[in-house]
C-alpha cells in the first residue's frame, strides 16, 4: 500500500529527530565491537580503535514505517584498503 500524499507530506516537512543520547552510545560500541571483530589489532590497543572509530563514518537516519527506530549508517573513508585492515 503506498503512502498517501498528506503522509508524504507530513514526513517531508518534519525535521529529523536528534538521536537520543543513549542510542548513539549503544551504536558506538556496537561499531567499536564489529571493528574489534573484523580487525583483531584493535583488540589490545584502545588509541587505534579509537582513531578507526573517528574516521568512520556513522550518520543517524530516522527508519521508515510506523514506530520505526533510528538506523545507523557507517560509511568507509575514502581510500580504505579492506584488505590489509587499514583505514
Amino acid at each position: 500500500m503506498k503512502p498517501g500524499f498528506l503522509e508524504l507530506l507530513r514526513n517531508s516537512l518534519r525535521s529529523e529527530e536528534v538521536p537520543h543520547p543513549l542510542d548513539q552510545r549503544i551504536a558506538k560500541r556496537w561499531v567499536k565491537e564489529r571493528l574489534k571483530r573484523i580487525f583483531p589489532q584493535f583488540r589490545n590497543n584502545p588509541d587505534e580503535l579509537e582513531r578507526a572509530y573517528q574516521e568512520l563514518g556513522l550518520e543517524a537516519h530516522e527508519g521508515a514505517g510506523k514506530g520505526a527506530c533510528t538506523v545507523y549508517e557507517i560509511t568507509l573513508p575514502t581510500g580504505t584498503r579492506e584488505k590489509d585492515g587499514v583505514f
